[in-house]
């Protein structure tokens, strides 16, 4: 938006701060409209999946699982080990470079519609806070008021409410993080077995209390990373919660059926007063603003009743607005596209050749080569096995491209489901069978006679003397 200088003084402060430099508490006007009632729909579905989605389970395992004590992580069915921390990385640089592409299309969208940290604040504690305490001017009001009954009763009666939420988020998040059968475990095994998983869910239960009842749009505001990465990704072509000033300015008082002649904004400042971060929309695009979308609902409704357009303030870009031009695929867009699309590729050739076993075998430390009778000559190697399955699996190897015996140290090697194990052995050769001091071993890796995996390492010899 395109303003004089002198109207530039709005972004030298936030509206949650005094001129004292305290905190200056937001009491938002209760939203409602078509994009509230859909976002509100949207909400539905959302807490559906949040609070549903640990109950599912497939093959006995959660569907999704981010375990990070034990290293393990489950995506929709498909278990990660450590060993794929690769594919996760690049799973996470995809995943960033996906937000910065839709941020410069089409802004915060996420923080207004799918955000956990807006659903929860103004989908579920702000409308408990409406119900007990009332609307904006009746919630100022209490604030303002002596502690008597009523009072009392209100604020015991939210803060009830609001921990017995914040406990049920705590507990649907540790079913995320330990799983849900782990969580159940601590309602119905002793207290000292499980110290530390509810330690942890009365320090979940405290910060999402904390969050949703005091720190609130701060989050937004100050917390949150992605706030402070739209103001270096949106350009004048992203698509955000806008004022049409072309259509607005000059703002006029007015009143139903008069011909104004001025702006469409009757400057009647419901827009400010239904914001939850407290800006005026009509300064332009603003770093607080999380495109909630309350401001449009409030400016349709009034354009409305006073026999004018909708659309006053509505999604669009800034080009869109000054140039009344429609959304632009441009060359930022396309580049942010390629390199989306590539790395969408090779994410999926990862996923789709992953293998559910990894072994790893490295000759062992300190020692070079052992002789043996026969005039045989033998390396100690030492071999860690990855099973990522839910199948225990036993395991032989076998020396691929020369004539070799395999002596194990210890059992026969075997390793668990889900899980890593480790063990040794010796590859032996006949020294007329070795040529050069280091040899190249081509060692297979098998599991019910079927080869999981070919590993290639080294074997060392006195060739000086061999010869």
């Amino acid at each position: 938006m395109e303003l004089d200088n002198k109207n530039e003084s709005f972004r030298d402060s936030i509206a949650t701060i005094d001129k004292q430099g305290k905190r200056a508490w937001i009491f938002p006007k209760k939203p409602s409209g078509k994009l509230y009632n859909l976002r509100a729909y949207l909400t539905y579905v959302y807490l559906l999946v949040f609070f549903g989605l640990p109950f599912i389970k497939l093959n006995g395992e959660p569907l999704f699982l981010m375990d990070i004590l034990h290293k393990k992580f489950i995506l929709f069915g498909m278990i990660f080990w450590p060993q794929d921390f690769f594919i996760f990385g690049l799973g996470m640089l995809i995943f960033i470079v996906f937000i910065a592409l839709f941020t410069v299309v089409f802004g915060r969208v996420f923080c207004g519609w799918a955000c956990p940290q807006t659903i929860f604040m103004e989908m579920i504690f702000r409308r408990i806070e409406y119900l007990i305490e009332g609307d904006a001017n009746h919630q100022r009001e209490l604030k303002q008021a002596t502690w008597d009954k009523e009072k009392i009763l209100k604020r015991v009666l939210k803060f009830i409410l609001f921990v017995a939420i914040s406990y049920l988020i705590a507990n649907t998040l540790l079913c995320y993080l330990i799983s849900f059968d782990e969580v159940a475990k601590m309602y119905t095994e002793p207290f000292t077995e499980h110290t530390g998983g509810l330690s942890a869910l009365v320090i979940f239960t405290f910060v999402f209390y904390f969050v949703y009842s005091y720190l609130r749009e701060q989050v937004c505001l100050i917390v949150c990373p992605y706030g402070r990465m739209q103001g270096v990704l949106l350009d004048k072509d992203s698509i955000v919660v806008a004022y049409d000033y072309e259509r607005g300015e000059p703002r006029h008082k007015i009143k139903k059926n008069e011909d104004h002649g001025k702006g469409d904004c009757i400057d009647c400042g419901l827009c400010v007063k239904v914001c939850p971060t407290g800006i005026d929309i009509r300064n332009g695009t603003q770093l607080e603003c999380v495109n909630c979308t309350a401001c449009i609902d409030e400016c349709d409704s009034v354009m409305e009743k006073v026999d004018l357009p909708i659309g006053l303030i509505r999604y669009a870009s800034e080009n869109g607005i000054k140039n009344k031009q429609k959304l632009r695929f441009t060359t930022r867009m396309k580049a942010y596209t390629a390199v989306l699309v590539v790395l969408m590729g090779i994410e999926v050739f990862l996923l789709t050749t992953r293998s559910d076993y990894d072994a790893t075998i490295l000759r062992a430390k300190g020692m070079l080569y052992q002789d043996q009778p026969n005039d045989k000559i033998s390396n100690l190697y030492t071999i860690k096995l990855v099973n990522k399955t839910r199948k225990s699996l036993p395991v032989e190897i076998k020396v691929e491209n020369l004539p070799a015996e395999i002596q194990l140290v210890g059992k026969a090697l075997t390793v668990k489901n889900e899980d890593v194990s480790e063990g040794e052995f010796f590859v032996i050769l006949k020294k007329s069978d070795v040529k050069q001091r280091k040899s190249i071993l081509e060692i297979g890796v098998y599991s019910n006679n079927k080869k999981i995996k070919t590993v290639k390492t080294n074997f060392l010899s006195n060739i000086s003397r061999s010869k």
